[in-house]
């Protein structure tokens, strides 16, 4: 039987993580896969790659109407989808988050860059992505 190379670093105490998301990849089954069979521990996204994930679907399309009554500039449109997304993914980590008692299992998301050198910005706009 052939053993999986990406799970056998799970034997040195080393955790894989992926660094990108989107809804593709959770509608297909996929991120699922990766996570069962593959050993994957833990998923970071930033903007950039939301926002290769949003201009390359029409996925997102109905979403992004229904937040542009409701929110009031593209940000927060912007941030409502990924936040979405995020939660979402999360719901795929919980197991790993159980099994693991809270060592992995793991989804993050950084903020706006245009906060890079606005420290009470970068702590309020974490604070309302965390809510």
């Amino acid at each position: 039987m052939e053993t999986n190379k990406v799970k056998s670093i799970l034997d040195f105490g080393q955790s894989i993580w992926l660094d990108f998301l989107d809804r593709k990849i959770m509608d297909s089954g996929e991120l699922k896969k990766l996570i069962e069979e593959d050993g994957i521990r833990g998923l970071t996204s930033n903007p950039a790659i939301f926002e290769k994930a949003i201009s390359n679907s029409s996925t997102y399309d109905e979403d992004i109407e229904a937040l542009s009554k409701q929110k009031t500039n593209n940000g927060e449109i912007f941030f409502g989808l990924a936040v979405k997304d995020i939660k979402r993914a999360a719901d795929f980590f919980k197991p790993v988050y159980d099994e693991t008692k809270g060592e992995d299992g793991f989804v993050s998301l950084e903020v706006s860059p245009h906060l890079a050198r606005d420290t009470g910005g970068t702590i309020k706009q974490a604070k309302e992505l965390w809510k």
